[in-house]
């Protein structure tokens, strides 16, 4: 769920290295159309505390390997943000690091009868998520591969839990890299 597209496959193949070595990880690619294209990348870092100076560190060692490779023809606009409060969920660990938290899941087929759920992450079992569904008595068990999109849910137990973590993150002065 990082990507969507072959084309996205090759540009997080050539992002994640340079983001790994600024300690951070490629949360989603998208290659956006328009009258000029946009590279939408979402890192994060793993105490999920990315700053700007994170997003234009990353911006400027992509830029390289986006300009050697050039894997989107034509001209485009490069976009490094953080995934932001309510943030994608795109790997098995996203699941497992925010149980607790209500999510939005939809599937690429109908599981019950419908392919789109919303309830409280109730951690992963094997390859699969487990959601306390709304409306749902038992615990839902989804397996990671049928899900095409993820997605925290914006609640204040989560804007405080993301406030409490950047309050705890330890400060960076310029040059911790």
């Amino acid at each position: 769920m990082k990507t969507k597209t072959p084309q996205d496959i090759r540009i997080l193949n050539l992002a994640e290295p340079v983001a790994a070595e600024l300690g951070l990880e490629i949360v989603r690619v998208r290659v956006l159309s328009g009258k000029r294209a946009r590279l939408q990348i979402m890192a994060d870092r793993p105490d999920n505390a990315i700053d700007v100076e994170d997003c234009a560190r990353l911006s400027r060692g992509i830029s390289g390997a986006l300009e050697t490779e050039d894997p989107i023809s034509g001209e485009f606009d490069l976009e490094v943000s953080s995934p932001g409060i309510d943030r994608p969920l795109t790997t098995l660990p996203h699941f497992a690091r925010w149980e607790g938290n209500e999510a939005k899941i939809e599937l690429d087929r109908l599981a019950d009868g419908r392919k789109r759920f919303r309830g409280i992450l109730a951690g992963v079992e094997g390859d699969n998520v487990l959601l306390d569904a709304d409306g749902e008595e038992d615990t839902t068990l989804i397996p990671f591969d049928w899900i095409t999109d993820a997605k925290l849910v914006l609640t204040d137990a989560l804007i405080e839990a993301n406030l409490k973590a950047r309050a705890e993150a330890p400060a960076t002065t310029e040059g911790d890299e």
